[in-house]
């Protein structure tokens, strides 16, 4: 079940859901918006092969006090300004904002945020456009679409990004098989 602005509202209000800091303007009928952190990082152009195996090097992380331009064909990492917890039964799906995808601007974070996570958001932002794209600091960038579990899972997220703030790159390499 999607949950509606009053349920989202709701569950802020009782600590239930944490969204640090809370804007109310941004609760949409059955999303709601988050806006765009303060830091992006790039990855340094070489021919360096990215190993999934292996630590991810070569990432220039930049602070953004106003505004950054995403170059067309460009792919960045970003995050929200927002700080999330999210209950052990309700899960979230990131979707860019319409308005920015009609730019050209692709907004992803893999889509899926599951139950009792907690931290900011690494945004993947690409820019499809033939036109450098400038985006501001604190603008709405994206939405969350929340979903409750039919029942409390056995297992919530404890992962690699539990707690992550600020732009974290791919921890990929810290999963399992491929130790």
């Amino acid at each position: 079940m999607i949950l509606c602005d009053r349920t989202i509202t709701r569950l802020i209000e009782e600590g239930k859901l944490v969204v640090e800091p809370f804007e109310p303007k941004n609760v949409q009928c059955s999303s709601l918006d988050l806006r765009l952190g303060g830091e992006i990082a790039v990855y340094e152009a070489n021919d360096e092969v990215i190993d999934v195996k292996l630590e991810i090097k070569g990432i220039k992380r930049e602070k953004v006090e106003d505004f950054f331009i995403i170059k067309p064909k460009e792919f960045v990492l970003a995050t929200t300004l927002e700080y999330l917890k999210l209950p052990e039964d309700v899960t979230a799906f990131v979707e860019g904002r319409s308005s920015l995808g009609r730019l050209g601007l692709f907004i992803e974070n893999a889509g899926w945020v599951d139950a009792g996570f907690e931290g900011q958001i690494t945004l993947e932002l690409y820019n499809a456009n033939s036109r450098p794209i400038k985006l501001y600091k604190g603008m709405r960038i994206c939405q969350l679409v929340f979903a409750k579990l039919d029942e409390k899972p056995k297992k919530v997220y404890g992962g690699k990004y539990k707690g992550q703030r600020g732009v974290t790159p791919s921890r990929i390499f810290m999963d399992e098989e491929l130790k």
